[in-house]
């Protein structure tokens, strides 16, 4: 765990905020499960096949346009950003030996010297420049265009500085460039080709195939990576991974269902990697339409979920128990004063009675592309009917669920999937305006306090302001999180090095670089 004083020094933002080699220094906090013996040293040398669940000829080498799991992993090995997150869900400074702000607006960057890219060239300020710049052009199709306009102006300074100045106080900048979509590519290439500074090198990509890295032997990180090749491929069927995984096909699998936990665990020669994270399936109750718009209904839905069932029967206990807001309890902004809603028939059918609704019938769409939302709809149904709902299960193949259901429905379910900040995810999905603001939920207060923890640099009081929107999200919007899921990976026992960052996968997609075999 953090000391007091390294704790102190991460949320010392009071006088102006600073990402420097003291946050990097100030250590890790443990997450549940993730203590243990000191680990062993790191061996170089070994090759690994790896197999994720999905890929196809859009697989690409450009991070900006990075679209799933397989292109994350595969960027993290050929590229570096600015900063990174680590598993207590903070920045660190990265290729930025430092980033400072006297006012949350302008932002300035020092890098770090003597960087190189693959074909040699020393990365510079005109790098980053044109990195961040290329986001804010309509005709690259950046999955992260929306974020990137607060970019108001990105320009050098010197051959390692670099001035960011954004259209508003954003305290979260080093968090939001961590992401895999803001990795540095050189000046000039407007289709990168994988000429990154990151721990490998491309040595084959063939989309929607494979892609092969092999170990960059001039990495600016002293002693890093340790694997000499990796093999990334695609196996979509889950079993079909896990039995390739065990016959000794692949050393390294993402996204195990816990259903085939048992399996793996049987093996001496194989384990589960565990990651508890902030990904979740939420009921969606849509504000805008009746009779989920009733707030009296909406409680009584809440009050209906049996979240140790849940955690316990669909997911093994690879879960932890949600409280109807996107915070989970090993978050740094996480608000353990708003009351846990728990099951309780009598208070539903109270909250049904006075509704008006007793004995309304309404269906749930639901579909396998939410995780565990078929099971979830169905123990729903069942409880519903003792306290006078009457609910439909309306089971939707996984194709086309997104763009025909989610959000189309009085009631339907929602996966949400790690973001790195509070901020990001409330702004994505609660915020009175947003485009996926799942439930239409409006509320001025609640779009206040987004903005004002935005621009706020002192730690404590944007707690506070976490704290009472999450609260605000508890007791008034049409969102149920009954649990968050863990991610699970396989591998083989012989490959050591990697532990939990709750935000993907693989070690928050970046296991390339920590991985070694123990041969």
């Amino acid at each position: 765990m953090v000391s007091p004083a390294g704790l102190a020094a991460l949320m010392d933002f009071t006088r102006r905020t600073l990402i420097g080699s003291g946050l990097a220094a100030a250590g890790a906090i443990t997450l549940p499960g993730l203590s243990g013996p000191a680990r062993a040293v790191p061996r170089r040398g070994g090759s690994i096949r790896v197999a994720m669940q999905s890929s196809s000829t859009a697989d690409t080498l450009d991070p900006a346009k990075g679209a799933m799991a397989t292109d994350y992993v595969r960027h993290f090995c050929l590229y570096s950003g600015l900063t990174r997150m680590e598993g207590d869900l903070r920045p660190r400074p990265f290729l930025a030996q430092s980033i400072e702000s006297a006012d949350r607006i302008t932002w300035h960057v020092d890098l770090r010297r003597g960087v190189r890219f693959a074909d040699g060239r020393e990365l510079t300020s005109a790098d980053v420049v044109h990195s961040l710049q290329r986001h804010l052009d309509p005709k690259l199709g950046s999955k992260v265009a929306s974020i990137a306009k607060q970019f108001a102006d990105v320009r050098t300074d010197g051959r390692h500085g670099v001035i960011i100045r954004l259209t508003g106080a954003n305290a979260d900048l080093p968090a939001i460039l961590s992401q895999s979509h803001f990795l540095i590519v050189p000046a000039g290439e407007d289709k990168p080709t994988g000429n990154g500074s990151g721990p490998f090198r491309l040595a084959d990509f063939r989309p929607g195939v494979r892609t092969v890295v092999t170990r960059n032997t001039e990495y600016w990180r002293n002693g890093e990576p340790y694997l000499d090749r990796i093999e990334i491929i695609a196996i979509p069927d889950e079993i079909g991974r896990v039995n390739a995984l065990l016959a000794g096909d692949v050393q390294l699998i993402i996204a195990v269902q816990p259903l085939s936990t048992r399996r793996i665990e049987r093996s001496a020669q194989h384990g589960i990697l565990t990651t508890p994270s902030p990904l979740y399936t939420d009921l969606v109750m849509r504000q805008t339409e009746l009779p989920t718009g009733n707030r009296d209904f909406v409680a009584a839905v809440k009050h209906l979920i049996d979240r140790p069932l849940i955690k316990r029967a669909l997911f093994r206990g690879y879960a932890t128990i949600g409280n109807d807001q996107p915070i989970p309890p090993f978050h740094p902004y996480f608000n353990p004063a708003v009351p846990q809603t728990v099951l309780d028939i009598d208070r539903a059918k109270w909250h049904v009675a006075r509704s008006g609704l007793k004995g309304v019938r309404l269906p749930i769409y639901c579909s396998p592309a939410a995780a565990g939302s078929v099971d979830m709809a169905s123990v729903l149904q069942e409880y519903g009917a003792q306290a006078g709902l009457e609910f439909a299960v309306n089971r939707m193949p996984a194709d086309g669920y997104w763009s025909t259901h989610w959000m189309k429905h009085p009631m339907s379910f929602g996966n949400t999937n790690p973001r790195p900040t509070a901020d990001l995810v409330f702004s994505q999905f609660f915020r009175s305006d947003a485009e996926w603001n799942e439930s239409g939920w409006k509320n001025p207060r609640f779009d206040m306090l987004l903005t004002e923890a935005r621009a706020e640099a002192d730690e404590a009081r944007r707690k506070e302001l976490y704290g009472e929107m999450q609260r605000l999200v508890h007791d008034q919007c049409g969102v149920a999180i009954p649990v968050f899921i863990n991610m699970l990976d396989g591998h083989d026992r012989r490959l050591k090095g990697m532990t939990a960052i709750p935000l993907g996968g693989l070690m928050g997609y970046r296991f390339a670089e920590y991985a070694w075999w123990d041969a």
